[in-house]
């Protein structure tokens, strides 16, 4: 089957180079035509100092459209993604563009308007979608074995440097934009629909003397149901933090942490357990549950690049479609307001 021919426009997000790594793993399904980073701040941080980025074929923004990919990974400053992913569609350019989806809706919504226009993709950079231990959650939702589910909770957190802190004092809502958007995404997807209401409570906790939002939190109203949504950049051992629970009148699942690294490899694997009405039985005051043990991932964005190279060649519509992202993007705004 033909390649796809891709490229890769901006290095400044902090999943630039992984995702790139990804594809390049993959010559028989990608054809890498090069890369182009137009900021010059940008270029001479990640760029020059790159022996990675430094072997691929290096051009400008000009030269790279000018190559007529198929598609391109929009990996720049999140900020300025939104234009690189305009500039692509209007090329007849598919897009993977990552997360999040900017700060301008309408923006986003012009580019989803004019993609879905075109038959063009345009799939998000959520990788965690893809975690088998999601995946799972997923699949027991929609088989029944939770019930209705009334309850998200899903906790981002790090414990970022005071530098890496305030380089995000430009987002809106600071850590709950760069990284909390997972959470909210959770939330949607497990949720199965949109909150009456978005309750925001970002707070800047001036730890290290930095002055940026890196306590999130948003409460998520259904009015028979409430969500929570956490993102905090201050956490000791947030990372092993990192946690997704889900409760439904017949189940609950807790995944924590959400992915580790297993010891020796590029392998990931999520710790999943799941309590059950059957299993807990009579016996609601002593802890019952069952651990589920899951085949390890390959690497953290493999079956979302695989996915993104069905649904290019047109072998699978996108789950997650046009509507779905931007319903989306407006809850992660939502999310991100500061009261």
């Amino acid at each position: 089957m033909k390649k796809i021919r891709i490229g890769h426009l901006g290095v400044a997000h902090d999943h630039s180079q992984p995702v790139l790594e990804c594809v390049l793993k993959y010559p028989d399904i990608f054809e890498f035509v090069g890369l182009a980073e137009p900021n010059p701040k940008y270029y001479a941080e990640k760029v020059e100092n790159s022996k990675f980025y430094r072997s691929l074929p290096i051009m400008s923004v000009e030269e790279l459209i000018a190559q007529k990919p198929d598609a391109m990974l929009v990996e720049g400053y999140e900020l300025d993604n939104l234009d690189a992913a305009l500039l692509c569609i209007e090329n007849g350019i598919h897009v993977h563009l990552d997360k999040p989806a900017g700060a301008d809706l309408e923006k986003f919504k012009r580019i989803l308007d004019l993609a879905k226009a075109k038959g063009l993709a345009v799939q998000l950079g959520y990788m965690y979608r893809y975690n088998h231990a999601v995946q799972y959650c997923r699949d027991r939702i929609a088989d029944g074995t939770l019930g209705e589910i009334y309850q998200v909770d899903a906790f981002m957190d790090t414990c970022h440097a005071p530098d890496k802190r305030m380089w995000m004092k430009d987002f809106p809502g600071g850590d709950m934009f760069f990284l909390g958007c997972h959470m909210v995404d959770f939330i949607y997807l497990m949720m199965g629909r949109a909150p009456k209401k978005v309750y925001p409570f970002n707070r800047r906790t001036h730890i290290d003397g930095t002055d940026t939002v890196d306590h999130g939190c948003a409460v998520f109203d259904y009015g028979n149901a409430v969500s929570t949504a956490r993102a905090t950049s201050t956490q000791v051992n947030g990372f092993g933090r990192r946690q997704l629970v889900v409760c439904g009148t017949r189940g609950t699942i807790e995944i924590k942490p959400l992915e580790s690294k297993i010891p020796g490899t590029d392998a990931l694997q999520s710790k999943l357990w799941i309590s059950t009405k059957e299993l807990v039985g009579k016996d609601i005051y002593n802890d019952h549950y069952r651990k589920i043990e899951l085949e390890p991932m390959i690497g953290r964005y493999d079956d979302m690049m695989l996915e993104f190279a069905k649904i290019v060649r047109g072998e699978m519509e996108n789950p997650f479609d046009y509507d779905y992202e931007y319903e989306l993007q407006k809850l992660v705004l939502a999310a991100c307001a500061e009261d």
